[in-house]
């Protein structure tokens, strides 16, 4: 507190058997547990590999001839042409033809809920390939300390009323992509005598956040991950 479309694909899901049952027992996000702000590979051949549980894959876009695609209007249409955001999209889209804006949204919006419910959950394997090395340790270290008070969280994703890409950037070899997340949670946490501690099992909370991915474009892996988080107050 391994994610498009060649490079839009985000998080592969293997089915909605995954995706049903995380939903089913999606843990809570609280202050104080929330873990500190940060920061597959394809074969040879053409023949693809399973994916791996815990990834969402979103559809890969063909391009005639093999020859890069340049249209920029998917980009524009979701920031002026000119503006930074533009420009870091746009950036992005020249390092990998087959990236696109709203396709990224999609698989984030997917993954934004899985990590939390993982979280929340304790599912460590699950964060372990969604997370970064550095987030994925500050998350187990909040799982680690609630597990040790003997505290227990239950939960219901409401689900995602808007999630917006706010930045984006080519950092060398690796493409960060910034998105302004504001999700509905219901959540309460209890100790070990039953006791709600925090939140309230009856109330919808409105939490914001503002997540950051990334993905090295010069990898085969078309994942992204998680590799900063911040609370928006």
């Amino acid at each position: 507190m391994e994610f498009f479309d060649f490079g839009t694909i985000f998080f592969v899901v293997a089915a909605a058997v995954i995706f049903y049952q995380l939903r089913s027992v999606l843990g809570r996000r609280t202050g104080s547990e929330r873990p500190p702000h940060d920061p597959y590979t394809r074969p040879e051949n053409d023949q693809q590999q399973p994916a791996p549980e815990n990834v969402v894959s979103l559809p890969r876009r063909k391009t005639a001839a093999g020859a890069p695609d340049v249209d920029y209007s998917a980009i524009d249409s979701i920031s002026p042409e000119g503006t930074p955001l533009n420009d870091g999209l746009r950036e992005i889209r020249q390092t990998d033809p087959t990236f696109d804006p709203k396709e990224f949204v999609n698989g984030a919006r997917m993954a934004y809920e899985m990590i939390v419910m993982a979280y929340a959950d304790g599912d460590r394997q699950t964060l372990k390939n969604l997370l970064s090395r550095e987030v994925y340790d500050g998350f187990v270290q909040a799982i680690s300390d609630r597990e040790a008070r003997n505290e227990k969280v239950q939960s219901s994703f409401v689900g995602i009323d808007k999630a917006d890409i706010v930045a984006a950037e080519q950092k060398g070899s690796e493409a960060h992509i910034t998105l302004r997340i504001v999700s509905e949670l219901i959540s309460a946490t209890r100790n070990d005598a039953g006791e709600v501690v925090d939140g309230d099992p009856e109330t919808v909370v409105e939490v914001k956040d503002v997540w950051t991915f990334a993905r090295d474009t010069r990898s085969r892996d078309p994942n992204w991950k998680l590799v900063a988080t911040e609370a928006e107050e």
